[in-house]
């Protein structure tokens, strides 16, 4: 258990990084719904603009739903991690939950810098 227990410590370095870059990605989501916003404040837009920017809008709610689920997941992974290395109670599932969390964190930000770049393309086109 004792060379355990410093690998679940990296476990847990991983998982406050996880938490701490989808806090910026939330803020990130958050400063690109209020320049969108002004753009619709603007009402300079033709129709086809304006379904991109509701396209855009409908993506961010999205991905902020998926920021709130993968926090969670991170919490209880956390909270599990905890446990065992309370308890000493050392099971093949954590690793698991890590290796899957770790591969949704990968296709999450992949997904996320392909928004990012596309919002961002919209709104330098149209600002």
């Amino acid at each position: 258990m004792e060379t355990t227990t410093p690998y679940l410590n990296d476990l847990k370095f991983n998982i406050d990084t996880w938490k701490r870059e989808l806090r910026f990605h939330l803020d990130e989501m958050n400063n690109f719904k209020e320049k969108l916003d002004e753009l619709i404040a603007r009402q300079e837009l033709d129709v086809i603009e304006l379904k991109k920017l509701d396209v855009f809008q409908n993506r961010i709610l999205i991905e902020k739903d998926a920021i709130a689920k993968l926090k969670h997941r991170c919490k209880n992974l956390l909270a599990s991690i905890n446990n065992l290395i309370i308890t000493r109670d050392l099971n093949n599932t954590i690793f698991d939950d890590q290796q899957v969390l770790r591969e949704d964190m990968r296709n999450y930000i992949r997904l996320h810098y392909d928004l990012k770049e596309e919002i961002m393309d919209f709104l330098l086109e149209n600002s």
